[in-house]
Parts: C-alpha cells; structure tokens; sequence
C-alpha cells in the first residue's frame, strides 16, 4: 500500500526545488523587477539652465540628450554583480544634489553582459533619468591584466575607467567617475567643480601618509629605470574610484596608452600586486589636482583579505565609499553588518522578498 506521507514528501520536494529554480533564474535573467522605483528629484531655483551643445559632430550624441553645456556628467561601470550598489549610489547622488536634472550618467558596461536588462533596470527605477549605456569590449584588455591579490580585481571591466576618454562622446569634456560600492551624502556639484589648474589630468583625494613603496615589487624598486619614474615627483596614493577627469587633456596626451605601456610591462616583469591602481599612480601620481579627503571615506569594506570592519578616518564626510572586500549589501544580507553598513541601508533600492507590490 502506498505511503501518503511519502507522496506529500515527494511533492513538497518537487514543489520547493521548482521554487529555488525560478529564484535562481530570477536573480541571473530578471534584474528588473527586483528593485523599487525612486523619487524623482528636482532642481532648485538657482540651478544654471542646460543647453544643447550645437556644435556637436555626433548628431546622436543630441539625441540622447547627453551634450548639454551647464551638465554635470558622471561615469560609472555597470555588471550584475555590482548593480544593487550602483543602484544606490544613483539615488545618493541624485537625493544629494541641489540640481539633481543637471546630472547624465554614463554607464560602462561588458560588452558579454544583458546590457539591455541592466539599461531597463535603470530606467525602470529611474524613469526621469538623462543616461546612456556603452559597451566595453572586454577582449581588448583581457590580454593585458595580470593576476593580482584578489580575483575580483581582476575582472576587465575594472580597467574600463582607463579608457573613458575613448568610449564616452567628445562632447562630454570633463567627469566624475564613481566607483559602485558608494554613496554621496553631499552635492556633487561641488566635487565637479573641483579646480585641476593648468595642466592636471585628474583631481582626487591624496593620501600621502600611506607607505607608497608597498604598491609595487622589489623588482620594480630595485631596477634604477623604473623606480626613476617618480623622481621629482611627491608621488602619493589616490584611490582611483573618485576622480574628476578633464577628458579633453587625457585624449590630448594619449594616457591610456601610457597605462597600457605599463600593463604590458607587469605582463614581463611583475613590478606590482594590485589590479588597476599601480597603472593609475604610475601614469599620474605626484600629478593630480589634491581632493578634499571628505569626498573618499574609503577602505569602508575592509581589506582585501578579511573584509574587516572599519571606522571613518576623521574629518568632515561627504562620500562613503565601501572599497576592499566587504560590500555592504552582502554582509546585510548576511545578518553580519559592519557599523557603518547602517549609513548604506537607506539608499538600497532593492525590494524585500516575497514583495508583490506593483
């Protein structure tokens, strides 16, 4: 005689396996419906107004909406990975900002990724947003990345800030670029308008109390050619997910193939450990345009190892920024949260489980 019990076993099995696979592909393929839609945020009465760029060569350029003078242009690189966080980072600048309509956003993508769902997921949560995606050709750097400490930094897309000046428009002179485990809790106006004088490519944060030597090898030290690279140069760390980037001065002096010409040397001769960053100090630093430290309270995800948690540096705060191996999403979804994860919970747009509002 059959079992009942074994028949209820079976089918609350079935039932509970079909569930985990509709989640699992849920989380992979439908992005979309994941996350809530957020306010829409207006300009204040002072704001500049913004105009089309007329002398555009790229009439498409025109009808994205992308060449506006008075516009604050804002770059980001966009994966399924990292979405929940650039997704707050978003909404933090738009909440932030005293002319909110002013600012286009320029999402990187991989050219192997859904960048129709990611661009829907966007625009679904953000329908009043000035946006465009582009497409970075992952190959095209692959070649060229070397191991470092820590897998995740080896993913191309994070070399895709090296070459914003190729992918981005003409038009678009000058941006800041924001990594995705970020959120502003200040204007970014202010950040834009940050002065590069006369002859720097970039301006970010400066942190010359850090051991520089430690970023490369000895045998990038000990080699009298190399290590020549910084002399007559205070060179000192920056951390390369806040930059205010002139565009019009990289494509002028062609650095990207100044980074590329490091890259292919750590392919030979290993003269540093950590992913995109050494290319970045070896190419600028001692010349960048100095940066508030307010605007990169960085290293919030612990280090690269453990992840541990962190408190602030002290000083004012105007950006949190949760780089190293800790993202704040994952460790609250984990019911293990760093103190200041709480500072990064209210801009999650992410909907609760089980949500089936409309």
């Amino acid at each position: 005689m059959p079992n009942p019990n074994l028949h209820i076993f079976l089918y609350i099995s079935f039932f509970i396996l079909k569930l985990s696979t509709i989640f699992a592909t849920q989380t992979t393929t439908n992005i979309l419906h994941q996350f809530k839609e957020a306010p829409k945020f207006y300009n204040s009465a002072s704001c500049p107004s913004t105009t089309l760029i007329n002398n555009s060569n790229d009439a498409h350029d025109i009808d994205d909406n992308i060449c506006y003078e008075n516009a604050i242009h804002v770059a980001m690189t966009l994966d399924a990975m990292y979405i929940r966080g650039s997704m707050a980072a978003i909404l933090s600048v738009l909440q932030h900002s005293s002319c909110p309509q002013n600012v286009i956003f320029h999402f990187v993508t991989s050219i192997s990724s859904n960048a129709t769902l990611l661009c829907a997921t966007i625009a679904n949560s953000f329908p009043y947003l000035k946006f465009r995606v582009y497409n970075f050709d992952d190959d095209a750097v692959a070649r060229l990345i070397s191991t470092s400490i820590r897998s995740a930094l080896d993913c191309p897309l994070n070399y895709a800030r090296s070459y914003l000046p190729n992918i981005l428009p003409n038009c678009v002179r000058k941006i800041v670029y924001l990594d995705s485990d970020l959120i502003l809790v200040d204007d970014i106006a202010k950040l834009s308008e940050t002065p590069l004088g006369e002859d720097s490519v970039l301006a970010a944060p400066e942190y010359c109390n850090a051991n520089f030597t430690s970023y490369f090898t000895p045998t990038f030290w000990s080699n009298p050619s190399l290590s020549l690279t910084f002399a007559n140069r205070k060179a000192c760390y920056f951390n390369t997910g806040v930059m205010v980037i002139d565009l019009d001065r990289w494509r002028l002096g062609d650095y990207t193939t100044k980074i590329e010409e490091w890259m292919e040397l750590q392919k030979r001769m290993r003269i540093y450990e950590l992913g995109s960053l050494p290319p970045f100090l070896l190419v600028f630093a001692g010349n960048i345009a100095a940066v508030d430290h307010k605007w990169n309270q960085h290293g919030l995800g612990g280090d690269n190892f453990r992840g541990l948690c962190r408190n602030l540096h002290p000083g004012r705060v105007s950006l949190l920024h949760w780089s190293g191996k800790g993202k704040p999403w994952v460790r609250l979804d984990a019911n293990r949260p760093c103190p200041l994860d709480a500072l990064w919970a209210p801009y999650d747009l992410l909907k609760p489980p089980f949500s089936f509002d409309s």
